[in-house]
């Protein structure tokens, strides 16, 4: 079953994860100071560059509550999945997907207040694949809901739960990843989910683990090969139904976040390819934790700034072990170094799918 991993209150859900109970309401007022979250980003400066523009952000989910003054010219019209569901996603019974959605593409309000998203010039493609107050779903439901927002334009997936592995949830990846669309999705949360759990362990999948207010790896988050890149998951305050505000912890806030951070790049360069986009946000990842990738970080932590304006060599375009082995040696001029980041792509049949965690172990046996 899907589940959702933050927000929707102390209730523990089968097999995958657990929900992380909702902090303290919030007032629009006050919001803005509490989302600590942009400063350690530098997001101020990122949205300098890029602001997201016009990129279509799918998010299956419970759905988003566009009476939240944040998200009232943010949202386009969705579609609601499950029998009976007549729903164009604009209704949210549960508040984590108008959580998520907030964090990615919240416009703000005047003079400062309410949530202001990652990339607040975004466009939010809502999909309610989720209508239970306890966070459970069906996975083929999320499979229609990602082959969906394939059909209607998204370039970003925001998958920010896990679910038992299904493998129509994985066709429907793997014809996103074959779309050039990136497919973010969270880790999972600890203690139920210790491993990296479904879909964010496919392959192609841009996983995303959390971080706290310190930098150092959220215990709330699982960890294991497959993590690509980190970022904040404790105490991230966002819209929620009603019109309200909450803060949570748990990995479903570092994938919205993540989410956001690839509007901008997307918006930046629009020529890139996914498997480029998704190249250039782990190659300038900050890196933590143990040096390269590891199973706490992935990469490192995103970094906006770096992901917007660096220098980055592109990506082999050969799967080959062969060609991986030939890839570009120390950057000059401020370039980042393939290599030494160790992330390789593969583009087979003209087609630009990443190939993560066997490369990433080949290229370790490699170095050693």
């Amino acid at each position: 079953m899907n589940g959702l991993l933050r927000r929707a209150g102390s209730v523990a859900l089968v097999a995958v994860v657990s929900v992380v109970a909702a902090g303290r309401p919030a007032f629009a007022d006050d919001i803005r100071d509490r989302q600590w979250y942009l400063a350690a980003l530098d997001i101020a400066d990122a949205q300098k560059v890029s602001q997201g523009d016009g990129v279509v952000v799918a998010l299956p989910d419970t759905g988003v509550d566009v009476k939240h003054a944040e998200l009232a010219k943010a949202v386009l019209p969705g579609k609601g999945f499950g029998e009976g569901n007549t729903t164009d996603g604009t209704v949210d019974v549960q508040g984590h997907g108008t959580a998520m959605a907030g964090l990615i593409a919240g416009r703000g309000l005047p003079n400062g207040g309410g949530v202001l998203g990652i990339a607040p010039r975004a466009m939010i493609l809502p999909l309610q694949t989720l209508r239970s107050d306890d966070g459970l779903g069906v996975p083929a439901l999320l499979g229609e809901g990602i082959d969906w927002a394939v059909e209607h334009g998204a370039k970003v997936i925001c998958i920010a739960a896990v679910t038992d592995e299904d493998q129509r949830v994985q066709e429907a990846v793997e014809r996103a990843l074959r779309a050039d669309v990136v497919v973010v999705a969270g880790v999972g949360n600890a203690p139920d989910t210790t491993a990296v759990g479904f879909p964010a362990r496919l392959p192609g999948v841009l996983a995303v683990g959390g971080t706290d207010r310190n930098g150092d790896h959220a215990s709330v988050s699982a960890t294991g090969p497959e993590v690509m890149v980190s970022a904040p998951a404790v105490e991230i305050v966002s819209t929620t139904r009603a019109g309200r505000y909450d803060s949570g912890t748990g990995t479903s806030d570092a994938t919205a976040i993540v989410s956001g951070v690839v509007a901008l790049v997307r918006a930046k360069y629009p020529g890139l390819s996914a498997a480029e986009v998704v190249h250039r946000i782990t190659a300038t990842a900050t890196d933590k934790g143990k040096p390269g990738r590891d199973d706490e970080f992935g990469f490192g932590i995103v970094n906006p700034v770096a992901a917007l304006t660096a220098d980055v060599l592109p990506v082999s375009a050969s799967p080959s072990p062969a060609a991986l082995g030939a890839l570009p040696g120390p950057a000059h001029d401020g370039a980042i170094d393939v290599g030494s980041r160790m992330t390789a792509v593969a583009v087979a049949g003209g087609i630009a799918v990443v190939v993560f965690a066997g490369l990433v172990l080949w290229r370790l046996r490699r170095r050693r």
